[in-house]
């Protein structure tokens, strides 16, 4: 299984950032060199240089070009940033030094190779060095280059000659040298920054390198540095060391700058979030409290919701015939533990259940103890700690195994220790044998599989469980001598950091990266990995769904590294990629990291938001009028355009006004649940913005949105009802609802090329480039305020110049090409519409090549989603939906927060996305005239023109005083004031005819807002 790669918008506007910083610069092969500089030292004769020019002719990247000064490119630099929402640098900082700023989990190595590739492309570039802290980077770094080579070879059709510096090896450098391909080189700092024969090899002369100095020849090349991870790269000596490789200029990437340079691009943990381009984070805590002096153990696992009362999940001693051991047993109100425990006397006193609340996840005893989720009272060891993290960690995967099973994902779980004697130890004979926490793992996984409960319809899951023998589930991946015994990381004694340098651990990590994935327990068994906790950067699998540090955490240890290795969206048995585009709203909830703590989850919690609130200094946290003014917005109509003063003050005055911000400028919950239930109101003036409105707002910082959910107060797992399952009258409604269909569409391409023109024609705009030229003069200065103000230059005069006698595009576009691309049109309907169009319309191309091909692109599309809505059919096909998509589902909720108990749906809780959906549950919940409802699963969907749709509900009516039985209802807040956007419209009027095509009539679907517009809409 290979993992399959996509172009993703946010990583093409990464690349674009760069190579747009360099506009001006034209496009121009690489500058050829002579390889051997030492030439002159050998007395070698003119004739034998021309003889033997072959071998010694190299190529580096071409320099800037003399008008491309700093000036320039700062002027490049702050359109960039302007374009990016970011603060405009007012000074180059270095030359050039840029920030490319990337969460971690987005795919920043897949972003810089194809920066690699847009650079070649744009102005020529070839010769590329990526520098990285560690051997583990590095590796990881080599691994991204093999796993999307084909990938960019499909798209950009050429291959990046890429190698690792090895001292050992120079003549790769020579190649490099000589290559007119793109090529690069991977070196980790420690290279040419720390002390060491191996080292000194790059600045010396080698008899095994035609006597040349590998540095002076890279140098020849002006290569371009990409930096991964400058935070941890960059110390005084690194960076003396990095100006001898001569750089055309820098780019460095990571998620936490430290050194401030121009920063061109920004993709925070806030942006990944908000993108939902990463995994939502829950952390399951381990609570001490308590008297140190209380011998009673008890450990509050698990309180399970059902029907009747709630069942407790304690782990308490057990005394045995062997002894005292710990077990976890199922308690209800009334039972005794010191007769559950075989009567020890630590629970003689007042240890009888008195109440288990499952709203707020407690359990009260009759001598006024009471403990929550995840805590424990007794004598606590280290490796009591360390056996709740163990067992907890499994419970965990084999629930996220369940819900995913069927979706054909594998789950991983991810352990990281501090010594590998605590995983695995060698007797006299070198023989392996199991550590302590090897022999707490199948303890813990033996118990907690013997005592699983199936659910109805879990059998495959039951018999690929039993395929798998215990011992074989778990894997250690660490380092290796030459004995190949595991062994620990080698400490750098200056540093006394643990970073291997062994690459064995590596190599054994990335070779089984995507044999991992295999789901086949026959050839890939391995579900939890047992790691060392110094290889915890470098590397990540994206089916790491469980993550747990089996080592006490510390000052320096830094939470957002711990959840790193599991950050990446996961991908299927197929190698697809379980993003928003394939998951839609349940991207995040099939998608969640749990974080298995050894501290509470107050505490974690509290110290990875502080992380977040430190690397997102540069957001801003209130909303004033200030936060609007200049920032680029576009409307509904696809212009661009800077807000102004006015503007701002209206939205400033319309937010405060409606509640959604208050006296201390904060965004209030009102606003919120506006967004989520769709229902802001904007006014008139700046409905049309609304949109770009939000994504401001968005670009807060607000700690909420990367706050860690705490796992245990999802205390909802939806159970499948049954008997309304199996009814008569579900049976009936699915029999009606589940028939896929096929459309097709037979629109008149001649119509959209007219209506095309018609909209070219009256609302293209795309503004000239002018430069305004100010003069003024600073007479006096009157007071330091009016320096700081910048109000002691008087302006004097100034005139506007057109910029077309400036500015000067070095990119050949494909004009037809592109918008054909864009649109999906035949070229000769591009070619009709741009002959068609006036001829100040075409002229404005000029102004701005890429402006005019989005919104030329865009004007088409809509005509086309107008037609296709006019003209679109839909048949029924042969094919139906499996009733598997509502036996396994991967819903959780909190009672509390987000899920009702309810009786007439199609499961026993229903776990709501806003106010108006609970509400409207809550209705149909209480009506007389609905028999039963459920909310419709993701696996459900119709197929449209413009991607797939979910409908939300589907109801079944008492067959007295309604016209339509069977009815399918997607709510929308506000339903009567909303104008729906093109997409949402087109694949409303898809599902009307999907319905109508495979029902015959008899299914009836609409749009409500509420529980009343469905009953006006049923029974009339």
């Amino acid at each position: 299984m290979k993992i399959q790669f996509k172009n993703q918008k946010f990583q093409e506007d990464a690349a674009k950032s760069v190579v747009e910083v360099f506009n001006g610069q034209p496009y121009k092969n690489g500058l050829q060199f002579l390889l051997d500089i030492n030439l002159d030292k050998k007395q070698v004769s003119p004739e034998e240089v021309a003889d033997k020019i072959d071998p010694y002719r190299a190529f580096r990247n071409y320099e800037l070009e003399y008008y491309m000064d700093d000036k320039k490119i700062l002027d490049n630099i702050a359109k960039v940033q302007r374009e990016n929402d970011i603060k405009e640098s007012d000074k180059l900082i270095g030359k050039y030094n840029l920030n490319i700023e990337m969460e971690t989990g987005v795919g920043k190595t897949y972003t810089y190779i194809k920066t690699m590739y847009e650079l070649n492309k744009a102005y020529g570039w070839t010769k590329f060095i990526i520098v990285v802290p560690s051997i583990a980077i590095r590796e990881g770094v080599y691994k991204s280059f093999q796993m999307t080579e084909d990938h960019f070879y499909s798209e950009y059709n050429k291959k990046i000659n890429y190698f690792i510096y090895n001292s050992k090896n120079l003549s790769e450098i020579a190649n490099y040298a000589r290559s007119t391909f793109i090529s690069v080189m991977i070196i980790n700092s420690q290279a040419f920054n720390a002390k060491g024969q191996d080292v000194r090899k790059i600045r010396s002369e080698s008899e095994y390198f035609n006597s040349r100095v590998p540095l002076e020849v890279i140098a020849k090349t002006n290569p371009i540095l990409i930096i991964d991870e400058p935070q941890s790269v960059e110390g005084k000596k690194t960076k003396e060391g990095i100006k001898e490789f001569n750089p055309l200029f820098i780019l460095r990437y990571s998620a936490t700058h430290k050194d401030k340079y121009n920063l061109i691009y920004r993709l925070d943990a806030i942006d990944a979030y908000n993108k939902r381009l990463v995994k939502k984070i829950e952390v399951k805590g381990v609570k001490k409290v308590g008297e140190e002096a209380s011998n009673s153990y008890l450990y509050l696992e698990e309180i399970r919701l059902s029907k009747n009362a709630p069942d407790a999940f304690v782990q308490i001693d057990y005394k045995n015939k062997s002894g005292v051991k710990k077990r976890v047993i199922k308690v209800n109100e009334g039972d005794n533990l010191f007769a559950k425990s075989n009567y020890l006397e630590e629970y003689r006193r007042g240890f009888t259940v008195k109440t288990i609340d499952g709203r707020d996840g407690t359990i009260e005893f009759l001598n006024g103890i009471k403990i929550n989720r995840g805590e424990v009272i007794g004598d606590l060891s280290e490796d009591i700690v360390r056996r709740i993290q163990i067992r907890e960690t499994i419970l965990s995967h084999i629930n996220k195994e369940k819900e995913l099973f069927y979706r054909g994902i594998k789950v991983l779980s991810l352990f990281f220790i501090d010594q590998v004697k605590k995983y695995k130890q060698y007797d006299e004979s070198n023989n392996p044998i199991d550590g302590d926490y090897a022999k707490i793992f199948e303890e813990e996984y033996k118990d907690i599989i013997e005592n699983l409960q199936f659910k109805f319809g879990e059998d495959e899951y039951a018999d690929y469980l039993s395929n798998i023998q215990t011992e074989k589930t778990h894997a250690g991946y660490f380092s290796i001598d030459k004995k190949g015994k595991f062994v620990d990381a080698i400490k750098d004694n200056k540093t006394e950091k643990e970073n291997s340098s062994d690459v064995s651990a590596y190599e054994l990590i990335m070779k089984n990266k995507e044999l991992l994935l295999n789901r086949d327990p026959n050839i890939s068994p391995v579900r939890f990995i047992f790691s060392h906790s110094a290889l915890r950067e470098g590397w990540d699998n994206p089916n790491v769904f469980q993550i747990c540090t089996l080592k006490q955490s510390n000052a320096k240890d830094r939470k957002r590294q711990e959840i790193g290795r599991g950050m990446r969206l996961c991908v299927n048995d197929s190698g697809i990629r379980m993003d928003e585009d394939k998951l839609g709203k349940e991207v995040q909830e099939i998608n969640t990291l749990t974080v298995i703590a050894s501290e509470s989850y107050e505490e974690f919690a509290d110290k990875i938001q502080k992380e977040y609130a430190e690397a997102s200094a540069d957001r801003p946290e209130k909303v004033t009028q200030k936060l609007f003014d200049g920032r680029k917005v576009i409307d509904n109509d696809g212009n661009s355009f800077y807000i102004d003063d006015d503007v701002s003050r209206i939205i400033y005055n319309n937010l405060l006004r409606e509640g959604y911000i208050d006296d201390n400028a904060n965004i209030t919950e009102k606003y919120y649940d506006a967004k989520k239930n769709g229902e802001i109101k904007f006014s008139e003036k700046i409905e049309n913005i609304s949109s770009s409105i939000e994504e401001i707002l968005d670009n807060l910082f607000n700690p909420d949105v990367v706050k860690p959910v705490d796992a245990r107060k999802n205390n909802i797992n939806l159970e499948l009802d049954k008997e309304k399952f199996n009814s008569k009258e579900f049976r009936n409604l699915w029999e009606k609802i589940n028939s896929k269909s096929f459309y097709t569409v037979n629109f008149d391409t001649k119509e959209i090329i007219k209506n095309s023109v018609d909209e070219i024609n009256s609302k293209l705009m795309i503004n000239k480039i002018y430069f305004e030229v100010k003069k003024g003069s600073m007479e006096n200065i009157s007071s330091k305020d009016e320096l700081l103000q910048g109000q002691a230059f008087r302006e004097e005069s100034s005139s506007i110049n057109d910029g077309k006698n400036f500015v000067k595009f070095n990119v050949s576009y494909d004009l037809v090409g592109k918008i054909v691309d864009e649109t999906g049109l035949t070229r000769r309907a591009i070619v009709e519409i741009l002959k068609s169009i006036r001829l100040d319309k075409f002229e404005m191309f000029k102004y701005n090549p890429e402006k005019f091909i989005a919104k030329v692109s865009q004007i088409i599309n809509n005509q086309k989603a107008s037609e296709i809505i006019q003209h679109i059919s839909y048949n029924k096909l042969d094919n139906t939906f499996d009733t598997d998509i509502f036996t396994v589902n991967s819903i959780r909720g909190n009672l509390n927060e987000n899920a009702i108990k309810v009786k007439k749906n199609l499961y026993d809780y229903l776990v709501y996305d806003s106010k108006n959906e609970k509400e409207f549950a809550e209705s149909l919940d209480t009506s007389e005239e609905v028999f039963m409802y459920v909310k419709l699963p993701s696996g459900f969907y119709i197929s449209t023109p413009v991607g797939k749709y979910n409908p939300d509900w589907a109801i079944v009516f008492n067959n007295k005083n309604v016209k339509h039985i069977y009815f399918v209802a997607e709510t929308k807040g506000n339903v009567e004031s909303m104008e729906l956007r093109n997409i949402e419209k087109a694949k409303i009027d898809c599902a009307k005819r999907h319905f109508k095509a495979i029902s015959n009539g008899l299914i009836k679907y609409d749009v409500v807002n509420s529980y009343e517009k469905l009953m006006e809409i049923v029974k009339n």
